[in-house]
């Protein structure tokens, strides 16, 4: 049995032997948390005879629990098996285990998931008589959840509803679905710890016998705490008083799940008496890289002031690198990725690419498998396999080819047609009896004696119908528009209106990306072209049998890792800080630590990468280099140009710089904001807002005068150029018009959907 006192520096020790009384350890990045944490519970057992049942401590994962017992067991042996060691939801799924019966529910109830949870909601939906084409059941799960989060009952909420008509149709919802909970005895997620506060302040025996059995208490990454979790911690302790929390005030990056800052800052005076301890040397980094971050960090305003260093020595210089563009950003990646391989002997995994949103992996993810370099994304999927990405390519193969069962299969529900399993099933059964394809069996469904499934998919059909007329006539990212739009994909993602559905839509704006720089690069920019290339770009050979592999993740993912090398991308105004967070102090300061977070995952190398020109969200702009590479002390950074003709200017806390999504004249000091089209359609954008409004397009267009058109006119199309309208023939309420062009040759265009110029 080791001595748990050997090894700790003077600040960690004081930490350990802190035992009773309420505790803050305050410890940055790369202090030694973890071993605080274990080498005090054992300290407590062996040196203050603390029976183990009678501590609990608390982490945020399963992994960080089950690591935590193990080295407690290496320290103390056996006796660490009867301490109470988890997640808070793990912990209270015991407690409500012995004590449910208490409120109403039997022992054997069963947690809800996610899918479950939609289930419920649809049902809700329909006994309610609601549209659940205005109230999605992602969406009203989202509310329901972030209700639950701020301990509102389903009364409490219905309360603060009133004069709201959605909140109170949710509300209405959240009251029949926790009602069918109740009666299936089943819990969803959030009730798990909601449930273990109402049992204890409905039933004081509970509550005591819990606090006399845990008269010793630690948490680890308090920061992350939400206003249950507070609560629950607050009851449990409020005998005996033994609280430790561990945290760092300058890592809480989780607003957006809950957490709640002030628990951490607020600490002392929630828990009068309280002893703060600072761990402030990093073993993880090097002299520059903590520099750098504290440069950062200290920008903030902050009550926890703390200044990270190391015995290690000095270290590169952060390196600052603006590229062009996105693609020689991510060359430069691989560039210095194959230079550290090959001067220092590094391995694949020793490197972590970090960016703000999952989208920007994608021209990263291409770079790497043209150099064939294997590479993992946590926290999301490769760009091409994400459902929304991987839909939307169904669409457009559907449309080129209309015998794709397969992409029928996939997309013909998708959004809710009413077209389940059970009728997609009889299609395939006429399908296969008379030798057509699926797509030509829902269109004669009414022929083979389904009426349903003719009338759900009756709007599908027409769209795709419409679509495969005018698909060769049609830019690939305008045919992408008109699909999202035309088949409800769109605004079922915006009716979620849940960070899911967010980033969903993010990524198929990435898509347009794709498409139109797929249409500069090639001039025969057809769909089954673009499809090939997209199929191309999807085909990793062997990649899951690497071993070693370059890891690509969101900065949020990145917490609590650690790399040799770290790549921090897209450090620009609008990207990183995000556009949500300009002339919001609070949403900056968020954002900033989150910075600070990313800085500090990297042990020997950083790289901060910032692009002249980047076109995300399928728009091409010049962003500000990011404030927070600006506020790093030059004498900290090298390698980038001051000269490249981006101001380093102040940046002000406020939105009156950047008139986002306000005005179309953006206020951009000493940059040109002017962009020109080159045989695809270029867009001038600050936001994502300004560019979703694109997709809108289709509703807000102007309508066109067909009358205009005249045999022998000279005209311009987009795509194909120059011509000469050499006839004219009525089709419905459009004309079919066919044109000799100069390069492209004779076409036969829908008027309406070709947008013609006319030159004389």
């Amino acid at each position: 049995m080791q001595n748990v006192l050997e090894g700790l520096n003077k600040d960690q020790y004081e930490a350990v032997i802190n035992v009773d009384g309420p505790s803050l350890v305050i410890a940055g990045a790369g202090s030694g948390k973890t071993k605080v944490l274990t080498h005090k519970i054992a300290y407590m057992i062996n040196e203050h005879n603390i029976a183990p049942w009678n501590i609990l401590a608390i982490t945020f994962t399963n992994k960080a629990a089950n690591e935590m017992k193990s080295r407690i067991e290496s320290i103390i042996g056996e006796k660490s098996k009867d301490l109470w060691m988890g997640t808070f939801h793990s912990v209270c799924v015991r407690i409500l285990r012995k004590y449910i019966d208490r409120i109403g529910f039997d022992s054997s109830f069963v947690i809800f998931d996610a899918q479950d949870q939609r289930s419920v909601v649809k049902k809700c939906l329909k006994e309610l008589n609601i549209d659940d084409k205005i109230f999605s059941d992602r969406g009203v799960v989202s509310e329901i959840s972030k209700a639950k989060n701020e301990m509102l009952t389903p009364e409490q909420f219905l309360v603060r509803a009133k004069g709201d008509f959605r909140k109170e149709k949710i509300a209405e919802i959240y009251v029949l679905y926790q009602d069918k909970l109740k009666k299936s005895n089943s819990l969803d997620f959030d009730d798990i710890i909601n449930y273990t506060i109402q049992i204890f302040a409905e039933n004081p025996d509970c509550l005591e016998y819990y606090q006399d059995k845990f008269k010793y208490i630690l948490v680890d990454e308090y920061q992350d705490t939400n206003k249950a979790q507070f609560t629950l911690i607050t009851m449990l302790s409020a005998k005996h008083g033994n609280l430790t929390v561990v945290g760092d005030n300058d890592q809480g990056i989780y607003s957006f799940r809950g957490a709640d800052i002030t628990n951490i800052l607020n600490f002392e005076k929630d828990f009068p008496g309280t002893k703060i301890i600072k761990l402030e040397q990093n073993y993880r980094s090097t002299k520059n890289i903590l520099d750098t971050a504290n440069s950062v960090i200290k920008n903030n305003k902050k009550k926890y002031e703390k200044n990270l260093w190391t015995e290690k020595e000095e270290g590169a210089l952060p390196y600052v690198y603006q590229s062009d563009n996105e693609y020689d950003e991510a060359s430069f990646i691989v560039e210095k990725i194959e230079h550290l391989k090959r001067e220092e002997y590094y391995k694949y995994s020793d490197f972590a690419v970090l960016y703000r949103m999952n989208t920007q992996s994608r021209s990263i993810e291409d770079i790497l498998r043209r150099e064939d370099i294997p590479y993992q994304v946590i926290g999301g999927m490769k760009f091409y396999e994400r459902k929304e990405v991987k839909d939307i390519i169904a669409y457009l193969r559907l449309i080129h080819n209309n015998s794709d069962n397969i992409s029928l299969t996939r997309i013909i529900n998708e959004p809710k047609r009413g077209i389940g399993k059970t009728s997609l099933e009889k299609i395939e059964m006429i399908s296969n009896r008379n030798g057509i394809s699926m797509y030509e069996a829902i269109k004669r469904a009414d022929e083979f004696g389904l009426p349903a499934i003719f009338v759900n998919a009756k709007e599908f059909i027409q769209m795709i119908e419409e679509m495969t007329v005018i698909k060769e006539d049609t830019l690939v990212s305008e045919l992408i528009i008109k699909v999202l739009e035309k088949s409800g994909y769109k605004k079922s993602l915006e009716l979620e209106d849940t960070l899911e559905s967010e980033n969903r839509l993010e990524n198929l704006n990435e898509l347009l990306t794709v498409a139109i720089e797929f249409e500069e690069q090639f001039a025969d920019n057809s769909v089954a072209e673009f499809l090939e290339s997209v199929t191309l770009s999807s085909d990793i050979d062997d990649m899951e049998e690497e071993t070693e592999k370059v890891t690509l993740m969101t900065l949020h993912s990145a917490k609590g890792l650690e790399f040799p090398a770290v790549f921090i991308v897209g450090m620009e105004e609008g990207i990183f800080p995000s556009y949500k967070s300009v002339g919001e102090p609070h949403e900056l300061e968020e954002e900033r630590r989150l910075c600070y977070v990313g800085i500090t995952r990297a042990k020997d190398y950083l790289f901060l990468t910032c692009s002249k020109q980047r076109t995300i969200f399928g728009a091409t702009a010049r962003n500000k280099i990011s404030r927070f590479i600006t506020e790093i002390s030059k004498e900290l950074r090298e390698g980038y140009d001051e000269g490249t003709g981006i101001e380093e200017d102040v940046y002000e806390d406020s939105a009156q710089e950047w008139q986002y999504g306000k005005s179309d004249k953006v206020q951009d000091k000493g940059h040109d904001n002017r962009y020109s089209g080159s045989g695809s359609q270029r867009f001038q954008y600050r936001t994502a807002e300004s560019f979703l409004s694109l997709l809108n397009k289709e509703k807000e267009g102007k309508e066109i005068d067909l009358s205009k058109y005249r045999v022998g006119q000279t005209v311009s199309h987009k795509k194909f150029g120059i011509g000469v309208i050499e006839k004219i023939e009525p089709e419905g309420t459009d004309l079919k018009v066919d044109i000799a062009f100069e390069k492209a040759g004779k076409k036969r265009l829908m008027a309406k959907y070709a947008d013609l110029e006319i030159i004389e």
